[in-house]
């Protein structure tokens, strides 16, 4: 069960945002992944709770950030409820998408899971509802994603693989890249691994 701490900052500028401290796990259900994210001061900012199913679709979803909630699942394209801070207004949104997408390292994984790519497939598009900071605002995105890259090394607990996925948001046109290895992101704009107590699981 890895468990570790990612560092979250503007992939523009560099500022610090936030940590995530994260740990995940394979289940009997698919895969689970929960986090606590605090700002560069130390004041909680909110948390991640993502279960997959064995197809890397979201069984379930519950995000806190500013005192604003959503949960949601993949039904009929994706579902949510998100609540506001006082707790009496929700709104139900619901989009013929894929998954959801975010800040969190977590939602990389999941998208990576999802699409089940390999290096000499064709490029995949993706449609994702994104819940944006500060206060999980939902925006569908349409992205492509390609493994460009896998990569296998030697480490003291065996080999570990790494792959590369080259993702383009197709309304801008702006490409980057992903580094995974396992359920771990090790790379990628905007979050760095920097501390991961045990080694990442194989999702297959």
């Amino acid at each position: 069960m890895p468990r570790g701490r990612y560092s979250l900052h503007d992939p523009h500028d560099h500022t610090p945002l936030a940590e995530e401290h994260f740990q995940c796990a394979p289940g009997a259900s698919g895969w689970r992944y929960v986090s606590q994210l605090t700002a560069p001061g130390g004041d909680h900012l909110g948390s991640v709770d993502l279960t997959l199913d064995t197809l890397g679709r979201p069984l379930r979803l519950e995000l806190h950030a500013s005192s604003w909630q959503v949960r949601g699942a993949a039904l009929d394209g994706v579902t949510w409820v998100r609540t506001d801070p006082t707790g009496t207004h929700a709104t139900e949104g619901n989009v013929r998408a894929h998954a959801f997408t975010g800040s969190s390292p977590a939602f990389l994984v999941a998208t990576a899971r999802l699409l089940r790519l390999t290096p000499s497939a064709a490029a995949t598009r993706v449609r994702l509802v994104a819940f944006t900071d500060p206060v999980l605002a939902p925006r569908t995105v349409d992205q492509s994603w390609a493994l460009a890259d896998r990569e296998t090394h030697a480490t003291d607990n065996g080999p570990l693989t790494v792959d590369a996925y080259q993702v383009t948001a197709l309304d801008t046109g702006e490409q980057h890249t992903v580094h995974l290895a396992g359920d771990v992101v090790l790379a990628a704009p905007g979050i760095e691994l920097e501390d991961l107590e045990s080694p990442p699981s194989d999702l297959g």
